[in-house]
């Protein structure tokens, strides 16, 4: 297996012994690793390599962002199976853990065996989930963008690096105006009144700069040096 296909995992949790085991057992499996010791390292961390990574191996209790909020986080930039291993173990952990985008849920202490194992199942389900986007994608007249972007304009979907991209409704109107004219610079009264479907003002250009903040924000590999949604000063945005 060639190292760009070795599935890659986010280890997430504030001891470092603990990561570090988890380290041991994940390479000697074959997976490549990076870790973060907090949430917020760990929503980062997905923000960059939101394309690579294959699974997110997640703690709850941890320091400046707990699981709980950093899996919600990381389910706008991922769609990567986020398996919780914690030491909280009731019911309202568990509950709390699913609604916020966890796909299963192990606790410590634990038996590597059995997280190995169930690490494999996820990954299995999770590559058979993307190769089955992939072909839908195919299938739908799908226009490919620089960085890896795709849009599915007959599923009303954007994807990037082959998953899913998480979009609201008015960010997937607003990157459609846009793919849709693709080459052509368009001005943030023609933005805001195509896609708001309101009189432009000039306050209004405040609400087009934040929302195309945001879709570079998910859709670029580095946001602040976009090379998808370009600025045109002067004349607006392009898509080319």
């Amino acid at each position: 297996m060639s190292l760009s296909h070795t599935p890659l995992i986010l280890i997430v949790d504030d001891e470092a012994d603990i990561r570090d085991l988890l380290r041991i057992l994940l390479e000697k499996d074959g997976y490549r690793v990076v870790e973060a010791s907090d949430g917020e390292k760990a929503v980062s961390i997905a923000r960059e390599l939101a394309g690579e990574l294959s699974l997110i191996v997640l703690d709850i209790m941890m320091p400046h962002m707990d699981g709980i909020i950093a899996a919600a986080a990381i389910r706008v930039h991922t769609n990567a199976p986020i398996l919780f291993l914690t030491a909280r173990s009731s019911d309202v952990d568990k509950t709390a853990a699913y609604d916020s985008g966890a796909d299963d849920y192990i606790t410590k202490p634990f038996h590597a065996i059995d997280l190995k194992l169930k690490i494999r199942a996820m990954l299995s389900r999770y590559e058979l989930y993307r190769s089955t986007v992939q072909a839908s994608v195919e299938e739908d007249n799908a226009r490919s963008f620089p960085g890896g972007v795709v849009w599915a304009p007959e599923e009303q979907t954007v994807y990037r690096e082959g998953e899913r991209v998480m979009l609201t409704e008015r960010e997937y109107e607003l990157f459609a105006c846009l793919a849709g004219s693709r080459g052509q610079n368009l001005s943030p009264a023609t933005l805001y009144e195509e896609v708001w479907k309101e009189a432009y003002l000039p306050s209004s250009s405040n609400t087009v700069i934040v929302h195309v903040a945001n879709l570079r924000r998910k859709l670029e590999k580095d946001p602040s040096s976009p090379t998808l949604i370009r600025t045109v000063w002067g004349k607006g945005y392009r898509i080319d």
